[in-house]
């Protein structure tokens, strides 16, 4: 063979291999296209290409109620009777973020009295951290029976959390709703004011603004007897070290020996308005209450009177017994007719005469022995809905659950007319 004709195969050999590595990179590039399987490699790039293989996962807000199974149990604080609940969605989804501030309505079937085995029972509590895709957290503290009343029942519901719920449990969940939540604008500075309990929704306003690195300055003043009634006091403490735009105040109305003052807690006694001047600095805030009544009953008209606008003071009213919205005048035409409103429950068939001695239609229903579905009786959980046939209704105060068209709350309402109730 000649050194020519040599020469010449060894060129056709590596012209066939470009061709080949050539059409390789092409097939590559341009033939795999439309293969829908997402590898390692394009992980990155093929996030479209798995959402049409995988449907998305329901993010919507369900109606009613939705089965979700304890996922833990936390203990909150050392006298052991705040416990956290972690609660993710049996059925696999990813939860749409709510209002930080904003509470869970959940229904538990407890053993009744008398004929029934079982009732429906409805409670209400404020989501306490940031919003996740995956699970819901709730803190609850265990109401013991008051002291020297032993006529007067520990709470329903929290005792039964605390000692019969465990991990693993399934509990009926309604999507989160609240009017009381974070108000994103204007973006002012924030005052976080909790007694007790009622830190669990400031705990959700205070994650969610600390996870985003916002710019807010943010004073939670808190206030419990002890170091042992407080809730997540190492948390708390450890947040207010990392950020510095957070500013924590500890009142604790009866130290325990072991709680150190200027390390445990900053401030002896409760917190009140002349605290508040005495910390914060000229300027407009946007406050937020939450806590027992006396504690409520006291900042909220303190705040007023300071001549803090309305707009910038918001406050979670968890029932009766807390501080309500004022209640609407009703019109003297209204007021004077209001003996002669007729009510009809159309399923139970029973129909009564309004007299103004009921302070609300689920009072007068609950009177004649009307089966209603009850929980807050403040107008924030919603499980009173009820759907109006005929006539009108007037609110006592503003509903924090939003009923939907048609229909009422019966725990704050009261007759404007005639009245037919579908129940």
């Amino acid at each position: 063979m000649s050194t020519g004709t040599l020469a010449l195969i060894i060129a056709i050999a590596i012209l066939a291999q470009i061709v080949a590595a050539v059409s390789i990179a092409l097939w590559r590039r341009f033939g795999n296209r439309h293969d829908s399987r997402v590898t390692g490699s394009n992980i990155g790039d093929s996030q479209e290409q798995a959402s049409a293989i995988s449907p998305p996962r329901d993010r919507a807000a369900w109606e009613g109620f939705k089965p979700f199974r304890v996922a833990k149990r936390v203990q909150e604080n050392a006298a052991g009777d705040i416990l956290s609940f972690y609660l993710e969605p049996e059925t696999p989804m990813t939860l749409a973020p709510f209002k930080p501030g904003q509470f869970l309505t959940l229904m538990f079937e407890l053993p009744g009295q008398g004929h029934d085995a079982m009732r429906k029972v409805i409670r209400c509590y404020s989501l306490s951290d940031r919003p996740h895709p995956d699970h819901y957290r709730i803190t609850v503290k265990r109401v013991p029976a008051p002291s020297g009343e032993p006529a007067v029942p520990p709470g329903l519901v929290s005792n039964h959390l605390h000692e019969r719920v465990r991990e693993g449990d399934i509990l009926m969940v309604k999507p989160p709703s609240g009017h009381f939540h974070l108000i994103e604008e204007p973006a002012l500075p924030l005052v976080l004011i909790a007694g007790g309990i009622g830190i669990t929704p400031m705990l959700s306003i205070l994650n969610t603004l600390l996870a985003q690195a916002s710019g807010r300055e943010i004073w939670l003043f808190y206030g419990v007897r002890n170091g042992r009634e407080a809730i997540m006091h190492r948390t708390l403490l450890e947040m207010a070290q990392s950020h510095s735009r957070f500013h924590l105040h500890l009142c604790y109305s009866r130290a325990d020996a072991d709680d150190r003052a200027g390390v445990d807690y900053q401030h002896t006694g409760h917190v009140d308005v002349a605290l508040l001047q005495q910390v914060l600095k000229l300027g407009r805030y946007q406050y937020y209450v939450c806590g027992p009544a006396v504690m409520m009953e006291s900042i909220v008209p303190g705040l007023e009177a300071l001549g803090i606008a309305v707009g910038d003071i918001h406050y979670e009213a968890f029932g009766p017994a807390t501080l309500s919205r004022p209640k609407q005048v009703a019109e003297p035409a209204l007021a004077e007719a209001a003996d002669h409103w007729r009510v009809n429950f159309g399923r139970s068939g029973k129909s009564v005469e309004w007299n103004g001695t009921y302070d609300s239609l689920l009072s007068l229903a609950e009177a004649e022995g009307v089966d209603v579905v009850s929980g807050c009786r403040a107008g924030s959980c919603g499980s009173c809905q009820t759907r109006i046939e005929a006539g009108e209704v007037d609110y006592n105060q503003e509903p924090d659950a939003d009923p939907e068209a048609g229909h009422c709350l019966l725990c704050i309402s009261r007759p404007k007319s005639d009245l037919t109730l579908a129940v």
